[in-house]
């Protein structure tokens, strides 16, 4: 039998960290590991893995850290918006975070008390709806390149933030729960660009900003297999497509494990 941790009592829960997965055992758990049980219930903190039909060990090494796992049995492929919402479902926090199983805060304790702040409508964030965050690849597997490309991006969504367009990367979004369920959530039809449509939709409503001291640190893999110019026209090309058509360009984004 696995035994899973203790989660803080369902009444007790302020933040909902929900993961979508498919097939992630490579990294899964060095993402789980960061949000210790003792981080959980110091800030009253949940984590929710939605799993879209790994055939990997993925959801063994989900069910070691907690038991909120929700595993996608569908015949369909299911896009990572639709895995998000599964878990959104479950929630019980009064703000969501949704991050990437290849993504991981620079500083997990900072990140979750600025986050219970921004909960309490406390701190510079208070006034927020939704929040964006940096992302940068990882220091252990950064290249010159990666130094390069990626503050000029962070600027780029802060910019597009401070002039009330709502945009934010994928790899980690912040937004509270009731906000998230008026907008109707992910739109699970979108197979790229679901990121940028969802804050686009929040914005129109409520303020997006982007919090500039919660760094997350993401795995290189995409970028070394694809290239930076090819990801960044995959990703503005997704983005006008969904913004203009109503639904992204591709069909699936590839997995790179």
């Amino acid at each position: 039998m696995i035994a899973k941790p203790k989660p803080p009592d369902k009444g007790d829960i302020t933040l909902s960290i929900v993961v979508p997965v498919l097939n992630e055992e490579k990294l899964l758990e060095q993402t789980l590991r960061v949000f210790t049980p003792e981080l959980q219930a110091r800030f009253q903190a949940e984590i929710i893995v939605s799993d879209g039909g790994s055939t990997d060990s993925s959801v063994s090494i989900a069910l070691t850290h907690t038991s909120n796992v929700v595993v996608h049995s569908g015949e369909h492929r299911q896009t990572i918006a639709e895995g998000r919402n599964k878990g959104a479902e479950v929630a019980q926090g009064s703000v969501l975070i949704f991050i990437n199983a290849d993504t991981v805060p620079a500083n997990a304790e900072g990140f979750l008390a600025t986050i219970v702040c921004f909960a309490d409508r406390q701190g510079r964030y208070g006034r927020a709806s939704a929040l964006a965050c940096p992302v940068h690849v990882n220091p252990s597997e950064a290249r010159l390149f990666d130094s390069i490309f990626h503050p000029l991006y962070n600027t780029y969504i802060a910019l597009l933030n401070l002039l009330r367009i709502g945009a934010g990367r994928g790899e980690c979004q912040i937004v509270r729960t009731d906000v998230f369920r008026a907008v109707g959530g992910y739109r699970p039809a979108l197979a790229a660009g679901e990121d940028f449509d969802l804050f686009a939709r929040i914005a129109l409503r409520a303020r997006v900003m982007f919090a500039g001291d919660l760094l997350m640190y993401e795995s290189p893999r995409r970028y070394r297999r694809f290239g930076y110019l090819r990801i960044v026209w995959w990703w503005s090309v997704n983005a006008l497509s969904v913004l203009f058509r109503g639904k992204s360009s591709s069909e699936e984004w590839e997995q790179v494990r």
